[in-house]
């Protein structure tokens, strides 16, 4: 399979200048593919399947990397993978060579929606056709609480489109969606590992949470996550609140659970390839959370402050949303925050991008921004205040030739961002 190669769009060639004559850039993106490289879905299922006996196995991928991890999944079971589905997002599919017995769904992403519903039905179809003796291998990576969904009894699609609405309305974190989400589903919180009780079965997780909590991943599709009860956030809908006192939910199960890669496994990579070209390191070791704006804001101002040549972070950032929002997303948004506070400075680079190759309601994963990208989009005609006050730094970052576009990945475990803070001669020494 070939590996996916990082390029940016650059709208003003003449101010941004092509990637390959501008060191920083090159670095910063050979950095972001080191990472992509270490957690790529269809490798790290491949390792850790090879530390086991081969069998006849059922194989279930649900996520944005699930194409990739049955790829893996394929590549060493071969004819033991007896049949197999995946539930993954819209052209993440391409990672899977089509084959009879694998059935591929497309679902919905970052809303569930028909396809997930649709998605959610098929899987229990499966199940339920399958031996009872077969042993079943289940792939989980970030975006399968999106992506495939059944809802319990007595909760409607409408119901469901209410949660959402209503939750990025808000800027609700996405730990606080997953456990209203989990509360109507059939499938999550353990239920779908239930669906396989009594059969042999295991699970890999790809992680994109914190704390790498298999019950967290995927809403926990494969894990019941042991909690005090839920929390009804201020300001849910008098009729979501009625339905969650009406629904009875079913216990779940886990399955016997190996964490196949993460986050953390991607920023270790980050930081022994910028050390091994001499480069000095900090990095960041709380995880990166709350309003994009703020974290990249944070992110810049300490890039300027550290020491190190090269600042690394990564986690999950929200964006409140407007009543019409622009284009971009959170890593977008932190990253043109970051530039607000990079302004003039001349040695300072950033990249914050989507390891899964997505930033919201954009097909970039993210953007590289330094000094000059408020001037760039200034001289386009773009307010960088403004676009981000509308939810529009897509926009503005499209305008200063600073987006990152990779098209679907691998992988999924979170955002990454990199920090560089380098003078030129000492660029000129590396090759990357």
């Amino acid at each position: 399979m070939a590996r996916m190669a990082p390029r940016v769009l650059v709208r003003r060639a003449d101010q941004a200048g092509p990637v390959g004559s501008d060191p920083r850039r090159a670095l910063l993106l050979h950095l972001y593919r080191t990472a992509l490289r270490r957690v790529d879905g269809r490798h790290v299922v491949a390792r850790t399947l090879r530390a086991q006996v081969p069998v006849d196995t059922a194989v279930i991928a649900l996520g944005k990397a699930a194409a990739a991890m049955m790829a893996g999944a394929q590549e060493v079971l071969g004819a033991h993978c007896v049949c197999g589905f995946v539930v993954t997002a819209p052209g993440y599919e391409r990672h899977l060579t089509p084959l009879a017995r694998v059935a591929v769904h497309v679902g919905d992403h970052p809303v569930p929606g028909p396809a997930s519903l649709a998605a959610g039905e098929a899987l229990e179809a499966f199940i339920a056709a399958l031996p009872a003796d077969l042993p079943v291998l289940v792939l989980v990576s970030g975006g399968a609480s999106s992506l495939v969904e059944r809802l319990l009894p007595g909760v409607t699609a409408a119901d469901l489109v209410q949660l959402n609405q209503w939750a990025h309305g808000i800027d609700l974190p996405i730990g606080a969606l997953n456990a209203l989400r989990r509360r109507f589903s059939a499938l999550k919180d353990g239920r779908l590992a239930s669906r396989l009780a009594g059969r042999p079965a295991q699970a890999f997780v790809l992680s994109d949470v914190p704390d790498d909590d298999p019950a967290v991943v995927g809403s926990g599709l494969v894990a019941v996550l042991p909690s005090p009860p839920l929390q009804l956030p201020a300001g849910l809908p008098a009729a979501l609140v009625q339905r969650l006192g009406e629904i009875t939910a079913p216990l779940g199960a886990t399955l016997p659970v190996t964490l196949v890669g993460c986050l953390r496994e991607a920023l270790d990579a980050v930081e022994v390839v910028a050390r091994g070209l001499g480069c000095t390191v900090e990095r960041q070791l709380a995880r990166i959370d709350g309003p994009a704006g703020l974290a990249g804001t944070f992110f810049a101002r300490r890039l300027l402050a550290c020491a190190a040549e090269v600042l690394i972070g990564g986690g999950e950032t929200t964006v409140r949303l407007p009543p019409s929002p622009g284009v971009g997303g959170r890593s977008q948004h932190f990253a043109l925050s970051a530039a607000l506070v990079l302004e003039g400075d001349p040695v300072c680079a950033l990249l914050a991008a989507g390891t899964d190759g997505a930033d919201g309601a954009s097909e970039d994963a993210g953007a590289m921004v330094d000094g000059g990208t408020c001037a760039r989009a200034t001289l386009e005609g773009q307010d960088p205040a403004a676009c981000l006050r509308a939810a529009d730094s897509g926009r503005c970052l499209e305008a200063s030739g600073d987006l990152v576009y990779t098209g679907p990945t691998s992988t999924n475990v979170g955002d990454i961002v990199i920090g560089l803070k380098m003078q030129d001669v000492r660029l000129e020494r590396l090759s990357v």
